[in-house]
């Protein structure tokens, strides 16, 4: 089974957030792998792609300068394919959360359509539950990660 973090928009007058909601599936993008730039464009993070880019031909004048011809220097850019590939999914993460969304919570589910169908089913259990008492903890809250995820260690709720 598979990780999906449920991702819900600001809310705006007269919608429902769990309308739009944003399923990122957690583990490995194999066309984010194959084609990193692309992956990234079609997923809007224009950022990124730049980056990607400017670090791929940065890579290859640095081999070619150097004149590495071997293969594990050609091999080097797949380095940054591999980052897109594992960490794709954190990088559409960080740029909804500087969107100002937020993090519904985390479903395992087989594929998105069942992640939807269990995130919809959750959501309307929530409303018809009665609204209970909340303990309130003096212990000073945790803050929330704040900038751009680089990847690797930057994940929610973990330090």
């Amino acid at each position: 089974m598979a990780i999906h973090v449920v991702m819900e928009p600001p809310v705006k007058a007269g919608q429902n957030a769990s309308e739009n909601a944003v399923f990122v599936r957690d583990g490995f993008y194999f066309f984010g792998f194959i084609a990193p730039i692309l992956w990234l464009l079609w997923h809007r993070l224009w950022l990124a792609a730049i980056v990607t880019l400017a670090a791929t031909l940065a890579l290859a004048a640095v081999i070619e300068a150097a004149g590495l011809a071997s293969l594990p220097a050609t091999l080097l850019p797949l380095l940054i394919s591999l980052y897109v590939g594992l960490e794709g999914g954190a990088l559409r993460l960080a740029k909804l959360r500087r969107a100002g969304w937020r993090q519904w919570g985390v479903i395992e589910a087989d594929s998105t359509a069942d992640a939807e169908t269990r995130y919809l089913f959750a959501d309307g259990q929530v409303e018809d539950r009665p609204v209970s008492a909340v303990a309130v903890s003096s212990a000073a809250p945790r803050r929330e990660p704040s900038g751009a995820a680089l990847g690797l260690l930057q994940y929610p709720g973990r330090n």
